[in-house]
């Protein structure tokens, strides 16, 4: 049975994901603050679970970030090289989907 999440453990899974992703960019709280437009306490608090976010905030959050807004919630994030890796495989895989497509297409219109 998996355990019951409540809004604390939410605004954990944030704040540490915050961070997480903050760390990977090498921004330190004061720049991540006004590179998001956000003051400098309203970052500090976020992360230490005293205030909450809007989307617009979180919005401001993932655009200088570079994470998709769902990143901010799970509870294992990928980091850099993962990701990487991840869309490097998807990228093969369209392309030799795309190839595979053609070949059968080819095979069809030829007859």
């Amino acid at each position: 049975m998996n355990k019951q999440i409540d809004g604390e453990d939410i605004r954990e899974i944030f704040s540490r994901n915050l961070k997480h992703f903050r760390g990977l960019k090498s921004l330190s709280q004061f720049a991540l603050s006004n590179k998001a437009g956000l003051a400098h306490n309203f970052v500090n608090d976020i992360e230490n679970r005293k205030k909450w976010v809007s989307p617009e905030t979180i919005a401001k959050l993932v655009t200088v970030l570079e994470v998709e807004p769902y990143q901010l919630f799970i509870t294992n994030p990928l980091d850099g090289k993962q990701t990487k890796r991840i869309y490097s495989y998807l990228d093969e895989l369209n392309d030799r989907f795309s190839e595979v497509v053609g070949e059968i297409k080819d095979s069809y219109l030829s007859k």
